[in-house]
């Protein structure tokens, strides 16, 4: 018994993390779905949602305004949260420009004021980017060239950090992981997930808003739900700088994870592979087993242990037993050093990671949600 639990758990964790992305390049050798991109100027509606953001508002507005988008296309709404500081004048300074502003009623999370802004949104292209998310000057032009292609209902940016001195820094393994899973998925099919910091989708895609789910994850699922599907496009980036407190960051993943288990638990039949064919399988491989993975590490750990007492192979099962704490024992240490070796920060990440989706499960199965948000500090 415990020996299927070991191996079980082993498999799962290899499948979330190794399987998957192989299976991908393995599928994408015999089915390719391009993109096909065309120089098209819908009329856009850039959504950014913002709660007492009056340090960077300024800075995201210029931002936004010297996009070389057709200024007669650009629709610009800046959707406030019932900020509580001078976020919204420092917004209606900027209204001779062109900029809106649209204050929700009552403050009741980021998803609650983008809906304010969708439902007032004049645009066939609806584009959303958080505040902290810097564009370069073709950022909009760039992502609205894939609706040129009928089959996409929504896109996702890449992601990039830079430093404090504004230059594109190492975006960590884990995000370059991330960004690769994505370009394979968009060969083959669609993505799973769409970059919350920035990302695109045909207005009838938003249509049905639901303010109390994740809005990225949600609009990629309205996509698959209307026959369409998500890309990822490597020429549409948004810089940002890492999250000053770590704290903080490791808040925001476990608010993201929730609010992921959230939708997908309200989106289940999507896992059916009779109805959504290869997306239920990319779904099921991407986000349920690498929500699964926390319980498969504690199961491995814990069943090698009673194998190293009462299993015939108890000096194999010791040996894999010391690898586990090893490998823990190398997270705690990139943990406490500063350093930036591999060697240390990859398992000290993996584990942050996966106890931070630990955390999630935990607030999910109490009925919590966190769609409250406040903008989190950034290194400068």
């Amino acid at each position: 018994m415990f020996e299927i639990v070991f191996w079980f758990s082993l498999v799962l964790i290899f499948y979330a993390y190794f399987g998957y992305p192989c299976m991908l390049l393995l599928v994408s050798l015999f089915r390719k779905h391009p993109v096909n991109k065309g120089d098209i100027t819908p009329g856009v509606s850039f959504i950014i949602a913002a709660f007492n953001e009056e340090k960077r508002i300024r800075q995201k507005i210029e931002n936004t305004l010297a996009q070389d988008y057709p200024k007669d296309r650009l629709e610009v709404i800046v959707a406030s949260d019932c900020s509580t500081d001078s976020t919204d004048e420092i917004v209606n300074a900027y209204s001779g420009q062109g900029v809106k502003l649209v204050r929700a009623r009552e403050r009741k999370g980021k998803e609650s004021a983008q809906k304010y802004a969708v439902d007032s949104a004049a645009g066939q292209v609806l584009v959303f980017s958080d505040v902290a998310t810097i564009l370069e000057s073709n950022g909009i032009s760039n992502i609205v060239k894939n609706f040129h292609d009928p089959t996409v209902g929504c896109v996702s940016s890449e992601d990039r950090t830079i430093d404090e001195a504004g230059r594109i820094s190492g975006e960590g393994a884990y995000v370059r992981y991330e960004m690769m899973l994505r370009n394979l998925e968009t060969k083959i099919n669609t993505v799973v997930g769409l970059s919350g910091s920035f990302f695109a989708a045909r207005k009838e895609v938003c249509s049905n808003w639901e303010p109390e789910l994740q809005s990225d994850f949600n609009t990629l699922l309205n996509s698959v739900r209307m026959g369409l599907r998500g890309v990822s496009d490597p020429e549409s980036i948004g810089y940002y700088r890492n999250i000053a407190d770590e704290k903080k960051e490791f808040e925001r993943k476990v608010r993201t994870v929730l609010r992921g288990l959230s939708v997908f638990a309200k989106s289940l039949r999507l896992m059916n592979p009779l109805r959504y064919g290869l997306f239920s399988w990319q779904i099921f491989s991407h986000k349920l087993c690498r929500w699964l993975v926390p319980f498969a590490m504690i199961a491995a750990l814990i069943s090698n242990l009673f194998l190293c007492v009462h299993s015939g192979m108890a000096s194999f099962y010791s040996v894999t037993f010391a690898l586990q704490v090893s490998f823990y024992v190398l997270s705690v240490s990139g943990m406490k050093v500063k350093t930036t070796k591999s060697f240390f920060k990859i398992p000290a990440y993996f584990v942050v990671v996966n106890f931070s989706i630990l955390t999630a499960w935990y607030l999910f199965l109490r009925g919590e949600n966190m769609t409250m948000w406040t903008p989190s500090e950034r290194r400068v």
